[in-house]
């Protein structure tokens, strides 16, 4: 583990050992616990997603903040509590979202917090994590052009070195938009295994890849040429779910349309827009959309622990 580390953020002994053992390490953030997922399925998936990691041989590093510290390697106890904070088993959500300009906050004030790609990733990276898993990427929004709505995960990335798996970015965002942002950050994005990029719930969001990889140790030999140059970027997976868990392409279109036309008139704009949207499309498809981000996340997390080991040599 680094000697930098700022005093601010606590590494868990498990992950510290792991780390300076050289042994593989995953992150994983928390923001679909605290924020994507209702309760008690948050905890399941929290608690589930790790033994997952650890039955591949890999330690795992959930990142969130507990109290105003930002923890890389909650324990059990402290998923539980973020989990419970989620304000989805009845009570009032007392847990908020962070992104990495967020945490100064979160600190000052001694805040719960999940931890978005951003954060989770800054976080990581800070600790000597190489490899992380999520969901679904931040990205450009759309009507960007006028509202210069975009995810603070692409800055972050453009300048921590981690290798991050997800399966895309949401559907709801301007993919096109995101892939072109992404060029001009020189990050660096390849297809697991497939020529086309993900969009989340469906395989093919329409954009081909210029590059794809066919295993963990092709994403391993990436990661390590990126760092013999040099260079500050993040090396992104896209990670795509099974052709036959994804919603049905067709079904998919048509609710995301509808849902965009209730933003719309309902006049929803800025930080309010993405989670309006997801529940429009968890509602809309009777929660098919919930169990197919449960698929996109494990496949996320199976690979990510793959590829960690493979990074770890």
């Amino acid at each position: 583990m680094p000697d930098d580390v700022p005093s601010a953020i606590r590494v868990s002994a498990e992950v510290r050992t792991a780390l300076d053992a050289g042994r593989p390490v995953l992150a994983l953030e928390s923001t679909i616990l605290t924020h994507g997922l209702p309760s008690p399925r948050n905890l399941e998936v929290g608690l589930s997603s790790e033994a997952l990691v650890r039955e591949a041989g890999v330690t795992p590093a959930t990142i969130g903040v507990v109290d105003g510290t930002p923890v890389v390697g909650l324990s059990p106890a402290e998923i539980e509590r973020l989990c419970a904070a989620s304000g989805d088993s009845g009570g009032d959500r007392t847990v908020v979202k962070a992104s990495l300009r967020d945490l100064p906050i979160a600190r000052a004030k001694h805040l719960d917090a999940g931890t978005t790609v951003a954060a989770t990733a800054w976080l990581a990276h800070r600790a000597g994590i190489r490899v992380m898993s999520t969901g679904g990427l931040g990205g450009v929004h759309r009507g960007a052009s006028e509202t210069f709505d975009e995810s603070a995960d692409l800055g972050v990335l453009a300048t921590t070195p981690i290798t991050l798996v997800s399966a895309g970015v949401k559907s709801i965002l301007d993919i096109g938009a995101t892939l072109e942002r992404l060029e001009t950050l020189n990050i660096p994005v390849v297809g697991y295994r497939t020529s086309r990029y993900p969009a989340f719930y469906v395989a093919d969001s329409g954009f081909a890849l210029d590059y794809r990889i066919e295993s963990p140790a092709d994403a391993a030999a990436l990661a390590l040429a990126r760092d013999e140059l040099g260079l500050p970027q993040a090396v992104l997976v896209a990670n795509p779910v099974d052709a036959e868990q994804q919603l049905d392409p067709a079904f998919h279109d048509r609710v995301l349309a509808e849902a965009l036309a209730a933003a719309s008139a309902q006049g929803v704009t800025g930080h309010d827009t993405t989670p309006f949207l997801l529940d429009y499309v968890q509602r809309a498809t009777d929660g098919a959309s919930l169990e197919v981000n449960l698929e996109v996340y494990r496949g996320n997390v199976a690979l990510g622990a793959e590829i960690a080991r493979a990074v770890a040599g």
